[in-house]
């Protein structure tokens, strides 16, 4: 599938990876709708590229959001081509320990809003866009559309505290396959990209020597990974039709210690 004349949705769209990814798509040709809770960043993109970009504010766990979404995106561009999944948040808690002073179990509140919105939000947006990308006519070969989620390595080096975030990154993970297979005879391919450590608005709070530090960490290239990487990966999923069912480690090597 190529990119030109193509409409993408991309979720997390206003920042990190996803704007990285919504500025390449619309470099290639391609229209965008981004759906983000961040209002200011994603109604700047828009207002910056106001003839190929959309901006809905956005709960991606909430269905009448997302269904709103993608009626006006399909409204204003006509179908739907591709779909980047990259909203998510991080929680860092261990299973039994010290929070803000007070020691006790993780909280079961904090653990259950990581998987609504990481996991649960994920397969909220990519079973209702394959259904609208089923409207789309194939094209020669045989394709309607391309699902591109975003898990972690957490999903396979979860480390200490990480337990939610690497559940809800490893059910992405875990139904890639299977959704994959689902959407096979409808020429809908699923993919997932698991990116390592990447200089995105989660790491950018952290003093320049720790965020230099963390680079070292990866074999090579021994820095931290740049939000264009995981958009060219994106690219080249969108325009590659055997790719499927399949999770690409995007992390420079790097296998993460327990801390």
């Amino acid at each position: 599938m190529q990119l030109q004349q193509t409409t993408a949705l991309i979720t997390g769209g206003a920042s990190g990876l996803g704007e990285a990814t919504a500025r390449l798509f619309v470099k290639q040709g391609a229209r965008v709708a981004i759906l983000d809770l961040d209002e200011t960043r994603g109604r700047a993109l828009a207002a910056e590229l106001p003839e190929q970009v959309l901006f809905f504010k956005t709960n991606v766990s909430d269905e009448a959001e997302v269904q709103a979404a993608l009626d006006t995106t399909l409204g204003t561009f006509g179908s739907l081509g591709v779909v980047v999944n990259c909203a998510g948040i991080a929680e860092a808690r261990k299973t039994v320990g010290k929070v803000q002073g007070t020691f006790g179990p993780h909280a079961l509140a904090a653990f259950e809003k990581t998987i609504r919105v990481n996991l649960i939000g994920t397969f909220n947006v990519i079973r209702l866009a394959a259904f609208a990308m089923l409207q789309n006519d194939p094209n020669e070969e045989g394709e309607r559309g391309v699902i591109i989620n975003t898990a972690s390595v957490a999903a396979y080096d979860g480390q200490v505290g990480q337990a939610a975030y690497s559940a809800s990154k490893g059910g992405i993970v875990g139904m890639t396959l299977p959704i994959a297979r689902d959407l096979a005879p409808s020429g809908i391919r699923v993919m997932t990209i698991a990116p390592g450590l990447f200089e995105t608005p989660l790491l950018a709070g952290l003093p320049e020597e720790a965020r230099l530090s963390l680079g070292q960490q990866v074999p090579f290239p021994s820095r931290l990974g740049r939000p264009h990487e995981y958009a060219l990966l994106a690219k080249s999923i969108v325009e590659n039709p055997m790719l499927n069912g399949e999770v690409i480690r995007l992390d420079g090597a790097i296998r993460m210690a327990p801390r």
